[in-house]
């Protein structure tokens, strides 16, 4: 089994490598894992030239007053997206990726534990998902939340790219 660290510094690198051939500012907005996609991202080759920084929003109140969630349920899509078009704004960048969730061991409310929102925003183009990770151990599903954060992010700039160099919209 691959090294988590090693792991998020290659999708980190693909993450740079599109966003320098795409020229977007990316940024992240960050709940339950508490700055790990950020740390994978701030050590990605040139970051200073792409990487806006991040918010770990880890507290419902900074959620609501730093980055304007106005979802009534923390853990949900709605909430995901909000984050992500916050932090798109408050940092200045044209693609964001944010998580929330039930990093567990116990559910909240009705979410059960490993349950996680994301959404990645690409010029205000938002998509958002939903992942049951097992939630046996809370680290592990901050692992796995990074690792598909940072798939999502990838794959948003590979879209990005692709649309502006045929010189199609991004959606």
């Amino acid at each position: 089994m691959e090294d988590p660290a090693d792991e998020f510094a290659t999708l980190a690198r693909e993450v740079a490598e599109r966003a320098q051939a795409s020229g977007l500012q990316v940024a992240v907005a960050e709940s339950l894992t508490s700055g790990g996609i950020a740390n994978a991202l701030g050590a990605a080759p040139e970051a200073s030239e792409w990487f806006r920084g991040g918010v770990v929003a880890y507290a419902e109140s900074v959620k609501r007053q730093v980055l304007g969630v106005q979802a009534e349920q923390v853990a949900s899509a709605q909430c995901a997206r909000e984050l992500a078009s916050g932090v798109a704004r408050l940092l200045d960048a044209d693609a964001t990726v944010a998580v929330t969730g039930v990093g567990g061991p116990d559910p909240e409310g009705d979410e059960p534990a490993g349950s996680v929102y994301a959404a990645v925003s690409v010029r205000g183009h938002i998509r958002d998902s939903h992942f049951q990770f097992d939630a046996d151990d809370p680290s592990v599903v901050v692992h796995q939340t990074v690792r598909a954060a940072l798939e999502l992010l990838r794959d948003a700039l590979s879209a990005a790219s692709d649309s502006s160099s045929t010189g199609e919209a991004t959606a």
